[in-house]
């Protein structure tokens, strides 16, 4: 895999913006390259990170009053299950299968963002060497939504099953929609829970389960032809990520930039595969505010050496293996932040280049 790009700039996906088109003004005027569709959370509930995702899974209850969904796993839903398996099947299945991910769309009620990014793609009249897509994880999904009684889905396997399939189906359902605009795909998976793994609360949560729950998502990305990224905004174990088969692993590079340096090993694995390391180096906090493009280039420059010299790899290729990245999402800044965020990185990508 290569994406011919050195310092490549992309966003993660929420922005602060109350409609879609002023998100996308920024968005195509500082990721020329990479553009992505906006995650508008200030517009309500249903643009809420999991809630996005939850059209066309069976027993998800949105509770517009208390502005949260949980999944009723009460009584009998083998029916509602056996229906939703069969789309599963008949959409997935890699020698049968229709490859129409329809069923598990994400529609306008819940995405202002995607159909205003498609709108504009379709009247620029032109394709990008990249646009990003991205979908909640099935690990941040289902241990943040709870059943009727307010314990994590999963911990339930069926659910978690279930979840896991309908995200995938929505990743390439995104795909299929956007691959029209671009030479390639890039579908992040995001997974902002990964920073809690091994610690108590989810003592519970197996190595090899997290692996095959994000590999399940790879699986379909790589199904159609596109590139899988995960991105985590805070410390994990990246090894995990990793061995989920990812091409593109994000990380909050202006909180934790020296932490990838614990994982030499999977590191390795991932550079000898073609694969990317995303540095989240520009912050997504008010801390913003004090930097400029050369405090975030110099950053970058001690990280990449601390790399090399961590793990062996010649720092040339370190630097030939980057995309730039906020370290999160945008959207609970301030609108004049988030416009700081995106001119900074799209300065660090250029500055970047200029001295490849």
């Amino acid at each position: 895999m290569n994406i011919g790009k050195k310092f490549l700039a992309t966003a993660i996906g929420s922005f602060p913006h109350a409609d879609a088109d002023s998100a996308l003004d920024i968005i195509f005027k500082y990721l020329p390259e990479a553009p992505v569709w906006p995650q508008l959370p200030r517009l309500g509930v249903n643009e809420q990170m999991e809630i996005q995702y939850s059209e066309g899974m069976p027993r998800a209850i949105i509770d517009r009053e208390k502005a949260r969904m949980y999944f009723d796993t009460s009584g009998d839903y083998s029916e509602e299950f056996g229906e939703f398996y069969e789309r599963y099947i008949t959409a997935m299945d890699p020698d049968s299968g229709s490859r129409d991910c329809s069923t598990m769309a994400v529609s306008p009620a819940y995405s202002k963002g995607i159909y205003a990014f498609e709108a504009k793609l379709k009247a620029l009249g032109k394709k990008y060497p990249f646009v990003k897509v991205q979908t909640t994880g099935p690990c941040s999904f289902a241990l943040t939504v709870t059943d009727e009684n307010k314990r994590a889905i999963y911990y339930n396997e069926e659910f978690r099953d279930m979840i896991a399939k309908a995200l995938a189906m929505k990743c390439r359902w995104q795909i299929q929609k956007f691959k029209p605009y671009a030479g390639n795909v890039i579908c992040f998976v995001d997974e902002p829970i990964l920073s809690a793994f091994g610690s108590s609360t989810y003592i519970s949560v197996k190595r090899d389960d997290v692996v095959t729950l994000i590999g399940e998502l790879v699986e379909a990305v790589h199904a159609e032809g596109a590139l899988a990224g995960v991105h985590c905004c805070g410390n994990t174990d990246w090894s995990i990520v990793i061995d989920s088969g990812v091409d593109i692993v994000n990380f909050d590079a202006f909180g934790f930039g020296e932490t990838i340096a614990i994982y030499p090993d999977a590191v390795k694995k991932l550079f000898s595969r073609g694969g990317y390391l995303a540095w989240g180096v520009v912050p997504t906090s008010v801390a913003i505010r004090e930097q400029s493009v050369e405090s975030i280039t110099a950053l970058f420059d001690r990280l990449a050496a601390h790399l090399a010299q961590r793990t062996g790899i010649d720092e040339a290729r370190i630097r030939e293996r980057a995309v730039i990245t906020p370290s999160c999402g945008t959207g609970t800044l301030d609108v004049a932040d988030a416009v700081k965020v995106f001119e900074t990185l799209s300065g660090v990508s250029a500055d970047l280049r200029a001295r490849a």
